[in-house]
């Protein structure tokens, strides 16, 4: 058993202990012989790996306060699958909290990862960039940026995804100049 923190209530006196452990423990005696020394109530309340961190507190690997601990409430399930989406590493000790389970922030950012790969161009693609045909050759979600090895000289360049999605491509085939003169007010 590691308490890892407590509550106190002045009147009634009540002691509620937090505590984590890695199996379910019936811990009655220990109860009443607390309740016998304090002089008041004491409760008992295992809690999970993830409240543990959260009432612990720390910082995370972004340098930041741990999200549980200052802002998260609810716990939603977080999978591997999240992290292979966003192109992390599957290897648990770069992916793990404090808690020593998936970060949660992974949950966060899967939806962004999601969209953007929606709707660009797929590793290996042939596509048409501002500087020339090329081939996409990564993805940089972040800055909403595809990768493209271009097909005149080998080098890469980074152009949104925009400039290089065939819908977008075919619009300014359509409209050209007179589509960027309007300024988007038709």
């Amino acid at each position: 058993m590691k308490v890892t923190g407590v509550d106190y209530l002045d009147t009634p006196p009540v002691f509620t202990v937090y505590f984590s452990a890695p199996h379910r423990v019936d811990f009655r005696a220990l109860v009443r012989e607390l309740a016998g020394r304090l002089g008041g109530r004491v409760e008992l309340r295992q809690i999970g790996p993830r409240d543990e961190a959260r009432l612990q507190g720390g910082i995370g690997p972004c340098g930041r306060d741990l999200c549980c601990s200052t802002f998260l409430k609810d716990f939603e399930p977080v999978s591997v699958r999240m992290a292979k989406d966003q192109d992390l590493p599957v290897n648990p000790l770069r992916i793990a909290g404090a808690c020593g389970r998936l970060m949660c922030c992974l949950k966060y950012e899967h939806p962004l990862y999601q969209d953007f790969r929606a709707d660009a161009p797929k590793l290996g693609e042939a596509v048409d960039t501002p500087e020339g045909p090329g081939v996409v050759t990564g993805h940089n979600v972040p800055s909403g940026k595809v990768v493209v090895k271009l097909s005149a000289d080998g080098r890469k360049c980074a152009c949104t995804r925009a400039s290089v999605c065939g819908s977008r491509q075919a619009y300014e085939a359509a409209y050209g100049d007179r589509a960027a003169g309007t300024g988007g007010q038709g």
